[in-house]
């Protein structure tokens, strides 16, 4: 049963409701991302391990607090490319009171009922932390602001249960994406399995992908379905994506993901979504055209930059950034 909710908000004079929030035992935290001139900063680092990943972290967790859902892809079983597990966990240590979320999937596979998706975790290696899968109990409907496609987006319900979410983000191609950034992960990760994510999909059943909705259409509503998860959390929630083994496929194909023929680049963090997932291209398209072909002709056949555009138009962030480098 899907149930319905408002965006929730937090008493007047918390530390939430305030847009601030402690560190826990990260020690002393920078302010929030700033921004300068029109431009929101994207911190970068090249260091791919787990105190690169924390020290971009620090740089824009200011707000983050409460009880933290961290979303990661955690992949299909034995999948080559998820962001490895020694990194995850060295962040997810040193965030008090969090722990890794996850939804069901639509398509038929191993991660489409809980109960093969638990078993998918276990074979990943998900096991140092709680993991959530948020849509074990069902989902909720949450507004969505300005949408020209939809009103409202289905969620997993335990999504309500927290106060702040990192997004954890394996940058790659994708093939119905064109590329999966931080706006794929909760786009289609915090749709639940068996209503949201058909809604985003327009999706008559589950099995027929062929049926599935591609292209602009496509793009435009996975803006929409994220906008509902990032009006839910406010300014508590932050983007960080990893741009390591970035296959054509995305992480939900497992071992059978086409061979990565980019290098690794490193990490791009920032409380700007927009700004994240624009510099992610950025820095994919600067790649030698040898390693660049394949990921190019991905994205654009798929017409994948429009999630770029559509999220500018919504009013999601800013596509001019400031690159920092930590």
């Amino acid at each position: 049963m899907t149930d319905k909710i408002e965006v929730r908000t937090f008493p007047k004079g918390s530390a939430l409701a305030a847009g601030h929030a402690t560190a826990g035992h990260l020690g002393t935290t920078t302010a929030l991302a700033a921004t300068q001139g029109n431009k929101s900063h994207v911190y970068f680092t090249r260091d791919l391990s787990g105190d690169g990943l924390l020290r971009v972290y620090l740089k824009i967790n200011a707000t983050i607090g409460g009880k933290v859902a961290i979303k990661l892809h955690t992949g299909e079983p034995h999948g080559p490319n998820i962001v490895p597990r020694e990194m995850v966990r060295a962040l997810q240590q040193h965030i008090p009171n969090s722990c890794l979320v996850e939804t069901n999937t639509f398509y038929k596979g191993q991660r489409n009922t809980t109960a093969e998706h638990r078993e998918t975790l276990k074979i990943n290696g998900w096991d140092f932390c709680p993991v959530d899968i948020m849509d074990e109990d069902g989902a909720v409907m949450i507004p969505v602001e300005g949408g020209k496609h939809f009103k409202e987006m289905s969620v997993g319900k335990h999504m309500l249960n927290y106060d702040s979410m990192v997004v954890l983000t394996h940058f790659k191609g994708h093939p119905m994406g064109g590329f999966g950034g931080s706006l794929k992960n909760i786009a289609i990760g915090c749709a639940d399995g068996a209503i949201g994510k058909k809604m985003v999909h327009a999706a008559p059943d589950d099995e027929d992908i062929s049926k599935w909705l591609t292209g602009e259409p496509f793009m435009e509503n996975m803006v929409e379905s994220a906008k509902a998860t990032i009006n839910h959390f406010g300014n508590r929630i932050v983007y960080i994506n990893v741009l390591r083994n970035m296959s054509v496929d995305c992480d939900c194909l497992g071992v059978s993901a086409a061979p990565t023929k980019a290098h690794n680049l490193g990490i791009l963090a920032s409380t700007d979504i927009l700004a994240v997932d624009q510099a992610s291209i950025d820095m994919v398209y600067k790649l030698p055209e040898a390693e660049l072909h394949d990921l190019k002709e991905r994205i654009e056949s798929r017409h994948g930059l429009r999630q770029l555009s559509y999220m500018k138009e919504m009013k999601m962030g800013r596509d001019e950034y400031e690159l920092v480098t930590v």
